[in-house]
């Protein structure tokens, strides 16, 4: 749940202390000049074209949001697991409205939607909840190093900005994919997937126009009046009239034309053209895949043999997708929330993944039969504390 209501209460402006920045920063600055940036693109387009209106983005998206927030995140204190800890009593229950899962879902859904996502932290000293920002809703605000000095979180109107507490420490958390032409947001999938996007709901549209025409392509009516005479306007309007009401649309498919008067049906057979339609949509809903990371075949998209089989297909997806995502996210978490909890370390806990498993029982195979190494050193290789 995006809980706009909380982030625009409750938060007092403070100023950034100061801090030793990178030389580089400067130059940054001088872009910006410490007002607010929007997203670079249109969100709202790209939501509604891509994620509400396209099964195939739908579904990448859906994908690898679910399987990331269902990894789930523990706490090391000390190099020593602890579930009894406050912080991992924050991120299993983040804010009374959200369990675990359906947080990460928010975030990890933001960051393919738009390439960023956006958490804030709620309470005094350390945290007591955690609630996500709509990505569309916030901007960044360069400082005079060039780098982020707060967040400005704005609906119907209405603004506030998020700043840093004085001990220098940033409320809002904000996790992006990386952009190679932008400083201060990422590139999500979805923009990156535009073009191929844009073909596969065209190939869509066309199909269901066929359909609505009988369910074939289109003829011409040709007419042979002899002597070069043609239909008048009058005639012309009354054929095209009859032929709207009469034949078009799929309730009216197969019923037969009359024609008279000179009037012929010259029916139009299908082309090369046509025929590579299917394939056409096809290629463009594996480039989608392709740039969310999700094997064509989980999507049971044909013409993809890269993979012997689906439970191959589903382990890479899992190694190559979604744990690179949860580190990800937990290094990010680590490093947010790391000053508020000291001593922790948050982790993806990978080894919870059945889809790893066969891959966890090579490792620990190879191990046990590695009788040169010490019990310590296979248990630190297996990824096991001493």
């Amino acid at each position: 749940m995006l809980n706009w209501r909380r982030a625009l209460t409750g938060r007092r402006r403070t100023a950034a202390p100061e801090i030793k920045d990178s030389r580089t920063g400067p130059l940054i600055a001088l872009t910006s000049a410490g007002r607010p940036r929007w997203t670079p693109r249109d969100y709202a387009s790209l939501a509604s074209e891509g994620f509400m209106r396209n099964a195939v983005v739908y579904r990448c998206v859906r994908m690898v949001a679910e399987a990331a927030a269902s990894t789930p995140l523990v706490v090391f204190v000390d190099g020593v697991r602890r579930e009894d800890h406050p912080l991992a009593r924050l991120l299993a229950r983040p804010n009374p409205e959200q369990s675990s899962a359906e947080w990460l879902e928010t975030l990890y859904g933001g960051l393919q939607t738009a390439g960023n996502a956006y958490a804030e932290a709620v309470g005094e000293g350390a945290p007591e909840e955690l609630w996500a920002l709509r990505p569309d809703r916030v901007k960044v605000v360069p400082g005079r190093a060039g780098w982020p000095e707060a967040y400005e979180y704005s609906v119907d109107g209405r603004s506030l900005r998020i700043g840093r507490e004085p001990d220098g420490w940033m409320p809002v958390m904000h996790l992006k994919l990386f952009h190679p032409v932008d400083d201060h947001y990422g590139l999500s999938p979805l923009e990156a997937a535009a073009g191929a996007i844009d073909v596969h709901n065209a190939s869509g549209a066309w199909n269901k126009a066929l359909l609505d025409n009988a369910a074939r392509p289109s003829g011409a009516l040709v007419y042979n009046g002899g002597d070069g005479e043609r239909l008048s306007e009058a005639q012309f309007e009354a054929l095209r009239a009859q032929i709207d009401d009469v034949h078009a649309g799929a309730l009216n498919a197969g019923r037969p034309m009359i024609l008279e008067g000179g009037l012929d049906w010259k029916p139009m057979s299908w082309t090369p053209a046509d025929m590579d339609f299917i394939a056409g949509k096809h290629a463009a809903a594996r480039e989608i895949a392709l740039a969310f990371g999700v094997a064509p075949q989980l999507l049971g998209i044909p013409g993809d043999a890269t993979y012997s089989n689906y439970r191959e297909a589903n382990a890479a997806f899992w190694r190559g997708t979604v744990a690179p995502l949860a580190r990800k996210a937990a290094a990010a978490l680590t490093g947010w929330l790391g000053s508020r909890f000291p001593g922790t370390r948050i982790e993806a806990d990978l080894d919870a993944v059945p889809a790893l498993q066969p891959e966890r029982d090579a490792l620990w195979a190879r191990l046990e039969a590695a009788s040169f190494l010490t019990v310590e050193e296979r248990r630190r290789m297996a990824g096991v504390g001493a």
